[in-house]
């Protein structure tokens, strides 16, 4: 169900004991009550006249297509200097950007946030609300998905999407081909593709997966699982609901029957995979084409996409895998510099120029765009995979809320669902720990967690 957090809730969190529980391994605590912004609204016109006045804005971001971007920004703004540096992909920046925040000193006036961690800035007040600079009119301009992850379970906007991760099923058509395996449009019949391929291989497998919390809440989101419930300090965890169960039973069986490869993403041996096809399919965000045309190029051609297998014979429900935003922490310096680059590079014309360097867009005219869905994929033999991105982009349910502290949950997810993979436990009762895990952590920070 959507969230909500009331300002009263907000104001109560400045300040308290929660600001340094969600710190990320900070050492010290600061609220945001001594700088930063206020809730005045920042005119169009107060934007255009800093951009004439100019200065100097720091951006944290790992996303390679900011490069083109700053330098575009700066050379239509000459007095404009957008120093980008790459402070740490996701988590570690993070944990650099909450030292920053906890000792008011150094904290980027942009910084990239992804979705599923966008609740714990939010909640903890340490992000400017964007809807004092309009924020909310660019609301027709993104995806559901994406601008459900910036509102951050809240009535707030903290962040502009940048890009967006609906999910489709990657697959490599020549050993489907090779075996006479039909692409699967549900997942059961996935569990017999997996089953038909190790059979006729056994050093095949249908797809790898060793535990990851990403995936896993994606594939509950698809399944229509809404394990938390949030409203402001007070949180729900409840992982025994129908769509949990729908998840965990098929995939249970792959696990059992030893149909999935124990091989770790984004390594060496994942990408050898990938490109020998002993790792047959990839269910994950669009985002992937340019990592398989970087990791494994050797398939070039033999990889192609379809759309996310159902739950449900003949349903058209997908789900968000990734993507992230660019945020002003409040502590930030030139927030009105910072809104008119994080608006020029997300919703302005450094959206095409992300686009051209191989982002994938969480605006809405690109994903519906002529132009973007017939861009032909040599690497998936001329396909024309954005259609099936931008659908799936259209059917991702809005309702879906993360933890105010799922940078945490995700971190002790191997050692409860990932015990799933590795011995007797069941995905059930893995999902039942990390509920527990995740319920102590949140009462030990001062939520009200009901399970």
């Amino acid at each position: 169900m959507p969230t909500h957090l009331t300002k009263h809730s907000r104001r109560l969190l400045r300040g308290t004991a929660l600001l340094c529980a969600l710190a990320l391994g900070a050492t010290a605590c600061g609220g945001s009550d001594d700088g930063g912004s206020s809730d005045k609204a920042v005119s169009e016109a107060d934007i255009q006249a800093a951009l004439k006045e100019g200065g100097t804005i720091t951006v944290w971001a790992w996303e390679p297509t900011l490069k083109q971007v700053a330098a575009d920004f700066e050379k239509a703004h000459p007095g404009v200097k957008v120093d980008l540096v790459n402070a740490g992909t996701n988590k570690d920046e993070y944990t650099a950007l909450q030292n920053a925040i906890s000792a008011k000193k150094g904290v980027p006036d942009v910084a990239q946030i992804e979705y599923y961690a966008m609740g714990q800035y939010a909640l903890t007040k340490q992000l400017t609300d964007l809807e004092a600079f309009g924020a909310d009119k660019l609301s027709a301009k993104f995806s559901p998905g994406p601008w459900n992850g910036v509102k951050a379970g809240s009535d707030g906007i903290y962040a502009l999407p940048m890009d967006s991760g609906p999910m489709a099923l990657f697959y490599n058509k020549k050993v489907f081909d090779k075996y006479d395996i039909k692409v699967p449009t549900t997942w059961a019949e996935y569990l017999d593709a997996a089953r038909d391929l190790h059979k006729a291989d056994p050093k095949a497998y249908i797809t790898a997966d060793n535990g990851d919390a990403g995936f896993a809440t994606s594939m509950l989101w698809q399944a229509g699982s809404r394990p938390y419930t949030v409203d402001g300090t007070k949180v729900k965890i409840d992982f025994s609901d129908q769509g949990a169960k729908t998840f965990t039973g098929t995939w249970q069986k792959l696990i059992d029957e030893k149909l999935l490869a124990s091989v770790p993403a984004w390594t060496d041996e994942w990408y050898k995979g990938l490109a020998d096809g002993s790792i047959a399919t990839l269910a994950t965000g669009a985002w992937m084409p340019a990592n398989l045309e970087s990791g494994a190029k050797a398939a070039s051609g033999d990889w192609r996409v379809a759309p996310l297998p159902q739950w449900t014979a003949g349903g058209k429900v997908s789900a968000e895998n990734g993507g992230s935003a660019l945020a002003l922490p409040e502590l930030g310096e030139n927030e009105a510099l910072a809104y008119a680059f994080v608006e020029y590079a997300n919703a302005g014309d450094g959206v095409q120029t992300r686009l051209k360097n191989g982002a994938f867009p969480a605006t809405t005219a690109d994903l519906q765009s002529t132009k973007f869905q017939d861009t032909a994929f040599p690497y998936f033999g001329g396909q024309k995979a954005n259609k099936i991105f931008a659908e799936s982009a259209a059917n991702v349910p809005d309702d879906w809320s993360y933890l105010p502290y799922q940078v945490y949950a995700n971190s002790v997810f191997n050692d409860t669902v990932g015990k799933a993979y590795v011995s007797g436990t069941t995905l059930a009762e893995g999902l039942e720990a990390w509920q527990e895990a995740s319920v102590k952590y949140g009462e030990e920070q001062g939520f009200t967690v009901e399970k």
